[in-house]
């Protein structure tokens, strides 16, 4: 009987810990993803670094130095501020 107690604080760390920041963090993600706009310069999970030409649904069409290619929302990364850009195109 005195295990029990010891295994609820023990979930309840486990959760405060590792679940609840998960939860957190893809929630913020998907708060950045959904908010992405024409113009934004952005990182993808390739380490891609272009601005975006278009939104649609579940795409994105970024643009390259001039090529443009789509990729899904979900492999932007982060969106990058006016310094963040530049130091990552040097």
């Amino acid at each position: 009987m005195e295990i029990l107690p010891m295994l609820g604080v023990m979930f309840l760390i486990f959760y405060f810990l590792l679940i609840r920041p998960q939860n957190k963090e893809r929630r913020q993600q998907q708060v950045m993803r959904s908010s992405l706009k024409k113009g934004d310069k952005v990182l993808t999970q390739g380490g891609i670094v272009a601005s975006i030409r278009d939104v649609k649904e579940k795409e994105v069409v970024l643009d390259i130095d001039g090529a443009k290619i789509r990729i899904v929302r979900d492999a932007v990364v982060r969106v990058l501020e006016a310094k963040d850009a530049e130091t990552a195109t040097v």
